[in-house]
């Protein structure tokens, strides 16, 4: 049993509250066990200087962790006039995440920015904005269709995204952050609703991993990212 009585691969509790914010297209505030993110999605109706006169749209992300979302304060970037190296890596990949499961036609010239702000961090606060930020996406973008400013959704497919990593030599899904911080291996994925991977992140901190562990914690997150497809599924399965 781990430090919070869970089975090895077992995600935390995963508790969905969308229209979190109320003047946001769309706003999910997502919790995995005791990690909070606010996940917003804003409609811009200007696009990149890249994608201007091609008819296509564009999704992007900003990534934001509030000063006591840790146990020390963290500093904030505009107070050190510069945004932390950790903070612009994640908005990345969360971009991409995102961006992965779009038919930027369908979205038409415009653009969706996603905000994702976490509140408490314990532990795979990446992949929990991905999982959140794409149930917002997906409200903004039902915002667009009822508003009449596309004729369908253009969201292809669900995505979502699943830490898992060795720890004294056990593979386990979805650590807390106690379990983070002592892993051998930290690994996030990333797969789309049909089992497609968009992004895999692996890194040995402490001891090399092989071919075996590396299996098995991959099975752990297809199973783990199966689990929070189905979630999507049930909060927005109206939508797509």
């Amino acid at each position: 049993m781990r430090i919070d009585g869970r089975q090895d691969g077992e995600l935390r509790p995963i508790k969905i509250t969308r229209n979190y914010i109320k003047y946001a297209e769309g706003s999910v505030l997502i919790e995995a066990g005791d990690t909070r993110v606010i996940c917003t999605a804003s409609i811009d109706e200007k696009v990149p200087p890249f994608r201007k006169e091609t008819g296509l749209g564009w999704v992007t992300a900003e990534y934001s962790m509030i000063p006591r979302s840790t146990l020390q304060r963290n500093q904030r970037d505009i107070s050190k006039l510069r945004q932390n190296g950790r903070s612009h890596e994640i908005q990345r990949l969360i971009g991409r995440a995102l961006r992965a499961v779009v038919d930027f036609k369908q979205l038409g010239e415009r653009q969706i920015i996603i905000d994702c702000d976490v509140i408490q961090a314990d532990g795979g606060t990446r992949t929990a904005s991905i999982t959140g930020s794409f149930i917002a996406l997906t409200d903004a973008c039902g915002v667009l269709v009822k508003n009449g400013l596309i004729s369908r959704m253009p969201i292809v497919d669900l995505v979502a995204a699943a830490s898992v990593g060795i720890v004294g030599g056990t593979p386990m899904l979805d650590l807390c952050f106690e379990e983070d911080s002592k892993a051998d291996v930290d690994m996030n994925i990333v797969m789309t609703g049909n089992g497609g991977f968009v992004e895999i992140q692996a890194t040995a901190e402490r001891l090399p991993f092989n071919d075996a562990q590396y299996r098995m914690m991959l099975d752990f997150a297809r199973k783990g990212i199966s689990e929070l497809i189905l979630i999507q599924k049930k909060e927005i399965g109206s939508l797509i």
